[in-house]
Parts: structure tokens; C-alpha cells; sequence
């Protein structure tokens, strides 16, 4: 897996983790590393959806990655081991 700058892996134990909840998990997790963190990209490992979604030039890289490193991407959080993964630029540093 790719990883932009810190990677931070997180065990979320809940029941039927959706995208909207996971977001605000990473979210969280992302603002102990900065004040303003802005979400760039995110996977979904079940579906495999990712977005964006569009072609981000030639190459073997999906788009969702090749987004979030073309806009600085900083800040990699993990949750459940791939179960879903988000791209952060951090904005603001504490």
C-alpha cells in the first residue's frame, strides 16, 4: 500500500463501520497531527472504491493516490488494516 508521509493505523471496533463514520474516525485522528486537516482522498477496501475515481494520467497508481500525492499529501490514516484509507494535507501544524 501507498503511504504519504505519516501513517497512522487505527483499530475502529465498531459494529458495521460505515464510509460516513470512518471519515469522522480519521478526521479525529488526523487533527492530534494538525489544526486543519483537509481530506484530499479516500479507498474503501471492501468495494474498492475510491475517490476521485477519474484518470489521473498514465501509470500504475490508482487515482485517488496519484490525487492526493500531485496535492501534497501528508497524512495517511489506516483503518482496520485497509478496510478504509484517507489522505490528508495538513494545513496547520499544533
Amino acid at each position: 500500500m501507498d503511504v504519504l508521509g505519516r501513517n497512522i493505523s487505527i483499530e475502529a471496533d465498531e459494529k458495521d463501520l460505515d464510509l460516513p463514520r470512518a471519515k469522522e474516525i480519521a478526521k479525529e485522528k488526523a487533527r492530534e497531527f494538525c489544526d486543519d486537516p483537509m481530506l484530499l482522498s479516500w479507498y474503501q477496501g471492501k468495494t474498492r472504491e475510491g475517490f476521485p475515481n477519474f484518470e489521473c494520467g498514465k501509470g500504475d497508481k490508482p487515482a485517488w493516490i496519484v490525487y492526493a500525492e500531485s496535492r501534497g499529501g501528508d497524512l495517511t490514516i489506516n483503518i482496520n488494516d485497509g478496510e478504509f484509507i484517507f489522505f490528508f494535507l495538513s494545513l496547520y501544524r499544533s
